[in-house]
């Protein structure tokens, strides 16, 4: 119990990187694939390189500490980070790692700055007329500390009135304490605005499925992997994550909750549209019209976005999604003369930000609309990701439409999982078997191990890199001991993750080889996620005691349990039936076999690993009273998530 409730929370704190790079170079095979996006795309455009640097104060290259001098970023483990494009990275993907190294501080206009490169995502610092207004204070609170102190170094060191999350992501707020402190917004000095929901969604996201994202985020971002050539080159949103990092989270003094509401701070007009659904469930656009200027969060970038992240998450619609960037687009464009966002340089001039939100627009509306065509035609998920391949022409050439954080290939099926679900219609596969079993059966089918190596070696040296994983990914489910097939399996991902434009699906691949050849790494230390872990609403820890339950063995503990957080006066009916556990709230059974009294705050110092639960009843500040001994068991009974489980074997 005294650690349960952190463990999804480890979401926030990514692995230190690995010390090995991986050994394999870029095959002929590789070479020619990357050399042939040098014609595919117009790599003479640098427009994107003087807007990147535009209004550059004072660059940023150097490494930021934790209070035990472990570093949380640290951008000269970008230094490699010039020149021509090595053999083992898609040109593309080289150019948009070249420009989200541009990092430090600069000045979108006049009283609008942006500290970019300091995190995955940007802190936008608009100036009041008599303090700081800032938007999105970064992922962590030492980078956010060290941005105030890089603004403060060219301008006036005035106090911080408000700050905005303009969405839940960590990245939106996880820095705020590393801007403004506690004790001044609990006295009114400092406002904290969000949009609806805003608390609750930046709570729950990642806390019930929290150890499978954790897993899968390690590989999103390439944590383990070293940075260089053969390794972690980029994020696409940006280079990294912070870590060894403290997440800080302040609530909201106000939330938005109109779709369009105007509020003035400091003298500083802000008209904020709700847009919720569209990239977070809880998320918001500013419009400044002083500066002309619309800050859009997550809602826009220069990537295709995720409708639904290789870490999971549940997905996104688009088709609501290019509705407000038409709202967008139809309330500001003929106004704004740029738009800026959480990652990436703003764009400006207005006939550029009305081609920019035009074509983001567009891009979302292809993807949900053509998707849909496809289903209408009867095709299944992978089909319709071959066939819809590409952009047409016009967007696939615009450098803020290509593949470097969302993919066109994961988009399409997650607009199919949106409508159709994971059923393809088939009836082949409404039952199929175990990933294991499946294997087991094809490798037999192909005539035994030694025949699939013989055709996945084969495969390899065509460079039918594709067909190479499969194959080798069936005798691995079948004989996950086979360091022959892993051996293989491993040069192939490092293949793909060396031609994917996809700055995710290099990091997947290359995590992929890097584990099935040394094996999973051991769990990373988390970071400070205190804020985070007392954030947590009781009815929200109740709901991951019930995805611990193993509904099998508490199948005959039939138990109801009234429990109460004394310090919040607080009164929660739980029951335990048929295996699974349900709660109410704000209630009580009449009648219930176990009575548990304590402080919230107690739960909180369990669920941070400063003391324990047994510790905690026997000294008394848990009360117990009634079928004690079966509601310990039920207690000590909830099942531990494997967080270090493979992902490219079973």
């Amino acid at each position: 119990m005294p650690h349960r409730l952190l463990l999804p929370l480890l979401l926030l704190c990514p692995l230190a990187s690995a010390a090995d790079a991986p050994q394999k170079d870029a095959t002929s095979f590789t070479r020619q694939s990357n050399q042939q996006w040098l014609q595919r795309l117009p790599f003479n455009d640098r427009a994107d390189f003087d807007a990147a640097q535009r209004g550059l104060i004072e660059r940023f290259d150097g490494r930021i500490d934790n209070a035990d001098s472990q570093p949380v970023w640290d951008l000269q483990r970008y230094a490699f980070i010039n020149g021509e494009a090595p053999a083992t990275i898609n040109p593309s993907l080289w150019r948009q790692a070249q420009l989200n190294a541009i990092a430090g501080l600069f000045q979108v206009t006049e009283g609008i700055y942006q500290v970019r490169g300091l995190d995955l995502a940007n802190m936008t610092l608009v100036e009041g007329d008599s303090g700081l207004i800032v938007i999105d204070p970064l992922h962590s609170v030492e980078t956010a500390r060290a941005a105030m102190e890089l603004y403060f170094k060219h301008r006036p060191r005035k106090p911080v009135l408000a700050v905005i999350y303009s969405n839940p992501q960590v990245s939106s707020y996880g820095g705020v304490r590393g801007v403004v402190d506690t004790a001044e917004v609990k006295a009114g000095k400092v406002q904290v605005l969000a949009p609806r929901g805003f608390y609750a969604q930046a709570i729950s996201e990642n806390v019930l499925a929290g150890p499978a994202m954790q897993r899968r985020a390690e590989y999103l971002y390439g944590n383990a992997l070293p940075r260089g050539p053969r390794g972690q080159v980029d994020a696409g949103l940006g280079k990294d994550i912070s870590s060894n990092a403290t997440i800080s989270l302040i609530a909201p003094t106000r939330e938005i909750s109109k779709a369009v509401e105007t509020v003035r701070i400091d003298g500083i007009d802000i008209e904020f549209q709700l847009t919720s659904g569209q990239d977070a469930p809880a998320q918001m656009n500013l419009w400044l019209p002083r500066f002309k200027a619309l800050v859009m969060g997550e809602n826009v970038a220069h990537s295709q976005l995720s409708l639904l992240d290789l870490r999971g998450a549940p997905v996104r619609d688009a088709k609501s999604w290019s509705r407000y960037l038409d709202q967008a687009l139809v309330r500001y464009g003929e106004r704004a003369e740029i738009v800026l966002g959480q990652h990436h340089w703003p764009t400006w001039s207005g006939a550029a930000v009305r081609e920019y939100l035009a074509d983001q627009r567009d891009l979302y509306v292809y993807i949900d609309g053509q998707t849909l065509r496809l289903i209408n035609q009867g095709l299944t998920p992978d089909a319709i990701a071959a066939q819809l391949a590409t952009l047409p022409p016009r967007l696939a050439k615009r450098w803020y439409s290509r593949d470097y954080y969302g993919s066109l290939s994961l988009n399409v099926r997650a607009v199919y999982q949106r409508y159709m679900g994971s059923y393809d219609g088939n009836p082949a596969t409404l039952d199929p078997l175990p990933p294991t079993d499946t294997g087991r059966r094809y490798v037999e089918a192909m005539g035994g191990a030694n025949q699939v190596l013989s055709l996945a070696r084969k495969a390899f040296a065509s460079g039918d890199y594709r067909w190479v994983a499969e194959l080798t990914r069936q005798l691995i489910y079948a004989q996950p001991g086979n360091s022959a097939a892993r051996q293989l399996q491993a040069d192939a991902f490092e293949q793909l993750g060396y031609q994917s434009e996809n700055a995710t699906w290099r990091n997947a691949y290359l995590t992929g080889a890097q584990e099935l050849r040394d094996g999973v790494a051991a769990s990373p230390a988390p970071g400070n996620v205190d804020d985070m872990v007392r954030a947590l609403a009781a009815p929200l820890f109740f709901d991951l005691l019930s995805v611990r339950l193993d509904a099998q063995k508490a199948a005959e503990q039939d138990l109801t349990i009234n429990w109460r957080f004394t310090d919040l006066g607080e009164d929660y009916a739980l029951t335990v039936r048929n295996g699974v556990l349900t709660h109410r709230d704000r209630t009580r059974h009449r009648r219930a076999d176990v009575e548990v009294s304590m402080k919230k705050a107690t739960l909180d110092r369990i669920a941070l690993k400063q003391t324990g639960f047994v510790k905690e009843v026997t000294v008394g500040d848990i009360s117990i009273s009634g079928e004690r001994i079966k509601f310990l068991r039920l207690m000590s009974g909830l099942e531990d998530p494997q967080g270090r489980f493979e992902l490219v074997a079973p």
